[in-house]
């Protein structure tokens, strides 16, 4: 286990740049889910069918395949970024599907008769959802929502297959192949990485949850 020892420096640099990917993927992920969630639940059909065709394309396609499409199909049409943004946005995109799915469920949560009292007072479909209903929904889809941010920060790994270095993948497969250190112990240390990111976050969306039932 002395690789995790020596090449400290490596992991922990890797653990960083995983953090940054997830924290740009994000918030991301979260604007665009939450503009799709409220295309999803639109009362003008064109939305709804494009809310309806982003979730069936991203949910049902690898991120694999997202990811690589972006990273090597956007440079096609002469769109060109570093393969670290690349890979940003082909997580992001992917992960937007499954927050859309989330927080519609929570906006289904939320009794149409709060829909129907700020109809009655003047809002606007727009001004109901962002004043009235989100608020209510994004209380009610805190757990799936941080199953589907730590699920992210795991998928992170398979952005350092299409070419993002510094990431703990990178650091895996750097001390593996190029050093030519033990895969075991290389591993091991991937995976508490992994576990310095999520254990947190975990706990964090606990605390959220307890915050918003209280609220509540």
């Amino acid at each position: 286990m002395d690789v995790l020892v020596e090449h400290a420096g490596l992991y922990w640099w890797g653990v960083l740049t995983t953090l940054q990917i997830s924290l740009y993927s994000g918030v991301g992920a979260l604007v665009l889910g939450t503009i799709m969630a409220g295309c999803r639940v639109s009362p003008v059909p064109p939305l709804r069918a494009l809310g309806a065709g982003w979730v069936t394309c991203f949910r049902n396609t690898p991120l694999s395949v997202v990811l690589f499409m972006i990273a090597f199909g956007l440079p096609e049409i002469a769109i060109n970024a570093p393969f670290f943004w690349f890979g940003v946005v082909g997580l992001a995109l992917y992960t937007s599907a499954f927050v859309c799915e989330a927080l519609r469920s929570g906006i289904n949560s939320v009794s149409t008769g709060q829909a129907e009292a700020a109809r009655s007072i003047g809002l606007t479909f727009g001004q109901t959802l962002g004043e009235v209903v989100l608020p209510q929904a994004f209380r009610t889809v805190v757990p799936p929502l941080g199953n589907v941010f730590i699920a992210m920060i795991k998928n992170s790994a398979i952005v350092g297959a299409v070419g993002v270095g510094g990431d703990l993948y990178s650091a895996g497969v750097q001390l593996t192949g190029s050093l030519g250190e033990a895969a075991i112990p290389v591993l091991i240390g991937v995976a508490l990485g992994y576990l310095v990111l999520t254990i947190p976050a975990g706990l964090l969306l606990g605390y959220l949850e307890r915050k918003v039932a209280i609220a509540r």
